[in-house]
């Protein structure tokens, strides 16, 4: 069934295939000539859980949503209208979310009879009415590609890799987007291969050329976005695990020292250290642990020397960590922990994202070991986030956990680059430790900070500042071992205190949007702002009285933060766990225990918009 093509403020579109079929470096590629054209973009990698599933079934279909437009994208949208399917099984799996009238893209040479079964479909799609709400276009894609690649010294395993090539160029005439980001990188990529390199870029303009002179007007045509200008700026796509490396690179320049990052690889954290190896900033040395407890451990003895120690990890490497995390406490020692989140307990659901290790980081070791927590709202937002962190560690001399989750890591936000001397300089206890003279008593070693409770950052090997440190209770005063009852009592309430004592520094937290006389107030945290924002931006529009605030700092929390939340008589808290956060707060603001609503989804997958609506409809009638 055919339908009119309108002109819109924005596109949703989704690549999907197996995982062969190169989706994600398709849909990359995609979204940097989106953001060369200069559109607001957010986009969406949806990996299968299974690694190696059987090619052409359901399970191991890999997929790439991005939603762009010229006004600002802050979600990767729920329903797509451009879908691209390389088989069967991708067109079933993605079929449920598609936007009614959507079109729909499908290589016509997948489906044969044997991808057709072990899609599970009794008839062939294409040839019976299933699909009668959309736009379906079949193209022979493969044939396409075979022919393209005939001239050149390829087997046919090698030129079907192409494939998304060839899609690539087709998909940039439809959205009349640039082709020379592409075909650039492919010159630099393949420079020491020049057959390949000719045989990419024959394949991407041969996708581009069918778009321009295959005879289907009455199915396809441009389909154009309303552009509205960016503000001022130099602009990027980056991915989450791109902003957090260039935030740790920016934090070496801040503070003016060196960070070792120490990881183990862990799905989905290990995006991280791929990104500072590549980017080799001489401030910034990567090292590979044998495993989760060396890592932490290796971070921690590069605290101690007198650089920043950095570790990272998704909830099972923090679970193993726990131990070492508690020495960097009792040692009171600079760390920040990188917690990429992923969905389920034990091994669970490794490529799909969950918000469910926030009580892990605030309450998950042994004895009483309090931390700081900073959680990242977005892709591009974890530069910033990995400042913040940084700041409080090296202000505190505490170890720090950053959340992060799987999809913000490896989603793409269109970033304005930033000026890094617009940012105040971070500001270390290394100094507090220089200036101590030269005959200082040694107790002076432990003399605390009054604003942080933070001593001296005292590093090895010089004869003045001799100290000892360790996992065993010490004196307050002199940092020897001390079983002491009187002693480890003060010294567990200076470990509380100093972790208070980062709420004086927090700034206060304010409405995102809406106003102190709305009906409900909507409370976020980490990669669900964006989903949220959009939420309550459509429910005021339609007429709901809804406000929204965000914690960046979700422990400890601003001091002003009770204050806000008892201007509004209901809260609901949207999270993709059981409610840890509503937990948190019952616990540590209970005046507010019976305000608070729960709206909790854990598929894997980041809210839909829709059921974000619904969720607050239902709030503002229960409230």
């Amino acid at each position: 069934m055919l339908h009119s093509v309108k002109t819109r403020d924005y596109h949703v579109v989704r690549f999907a295939g197996d995982s062969g079929d190169g989706i994600q470096v398709q849909g990359l590629h995609f979204t940097n000539a989106i953001g060369f054209s200069g559109h607001h973009l957010s986009t969406l990698q949806d990996f299968p859980a299974e690694i190696r599933a059987p090619v052409g079934t359901t399970y191991g279909i890999s997929a790439f949503q991005i939603q762009f437009g010229g006004d600002r994208i802050r979600t990767p949208g729920d329903t797509p209208d451009v879908m691209v399917a390389f088989n069967p099984a991708a067109l079933k799996v993605n079929l449920p979310i598609l936007e009614p009238g959507a079109l729909v893209i499908v290589d016509e040479d997948a489906f044969n009879p044997r991808n057709l079964k072990k899609a599970g479909f009794e008839s062939n799609p294409l040839e019976d009415d299933s699909l009668t709400n959309f736009d379906v276009y079949p193209i022979d894609i493969t044939n396409q590609t075979l022919q393209t690649l005939g001239l050149f010294e390829l087997s046919r395993r090698e030129a079907l890799r192409s494939r998304n090539y060839w899609v690539l160029g087709f998909m940039l005439w439809v959205f009349d987007l640039p082709r020379y980001p592409l075909t650039d990188w492919i010159k630099k990529r393949f420079e020491a291969t020049p057959e390949v390199c000719r045989a990419n870029l024959a394949v991407v303009n041969a996708g581009h050329a069918f778009g321009e002179i295959a005879e289907h007007a009455h199915v396809l045509q441009h389909k154009t976005i309303l552009q509205k200008p960016l503000e001022p700026g130099e602009y990027r796509t980056i991915r989450g695990s791109e902003a957090t490396a260039l935030g740790l690179s920016a934090v070496s320049q801040l503070a003016d020292m060196d960070i070792l990052y120490c990881s183990y690889p862990i799905t989905p954290a290990s995006a991280i250290l791929h990104e500072l190896a590549s980017m080799r900033d001489p401030r910034v040395a990567t090292f590979q642990a044998e495993d989760e407890i060396a890592s932490c451990c290796a971070a921690i003895g590069a605290s101690y020397s007198g650089a920043f120690g950095v570790s990272s990890s998704s909830g099972p490497g923090l679970a193993l960590k726990a131990e070492s995390l508690g020495l960097a406490i009792a040692s009171e020692l600079p760390l920040l922990i990188i917690n990429t989140q992923r969905a389920g307990p034990s091994t669970g659901l490794p490529t799909k994202t969950e918000q469910a290790d926030l009580l892990q980081s605030v309450y998950g070791r042994n004895g009483d070991t309090p931390v700081p927590v900073v959680a990242a709202k977005s892709s591009a937002d974890c530069f910033q986030a990995v400042i913040d962190a940084s700041r409080i560690a090296l202000r505190h001399m505490t170890p720090v956990i950053l959340l992060h989750d799987g999809y913000m890591s490896n989603s793409a936000d269109l970033w304005a680059i930033p000026d890094i001397d617009d940012y105040e300089p971070i500001e270390t206890h290394l100094t507090a430790a220089d200036r101590l003279p030269d005959h200082a008593p040694h107790d002076a070693i432990f003399e605390r900070d009054p604003d942080t409770c933070a001593r001296p950052w005292a590093i090895p090997g010089r004869h003045r500042l001799m100290h000892r440190v360790g996992g065993l209770e010490s004196d307050i005063r002199t940092g020897h071992i001390s079983y002491d009852p009187e002693n480890h009592q003060i010294m567990t309430d200076m470990r509380l205190e100093k972790i208070r004592r980062v709420a004086d520094f927090l700034p206060d937290e304010t409405l995102v949007q809406g106003s102190f006389e709305s009906a409900l107030l909507v409370l976020s945290w980490g990669s669900t702002y964006g989903h949220i924002y959009e939420a309550v931006e459509t429910c005021n529009k339609d007429g709901g009285s809804v406000a929204q605030a965000h914690l960046r700092f979700v422990h400890p929390f601003a001091h002003n933060l009770e204050v806000l939340l008892k201007r509004f008589d209901t809260i609901l808290v949207p999270e993709h766990n059981a409610g840890q956060l509503a937990t948190l707060i019952r616990s540590e603001l209970p005046a507010l225990a019976s305000r608070i609503r729960q709206f909790n989804q854990i598929n894997g997958l980041p809210f839909s918009a829709l059921d974000l609506i619904d969720a607050i409809r239902g709030a503002l009638v229960d409230g």
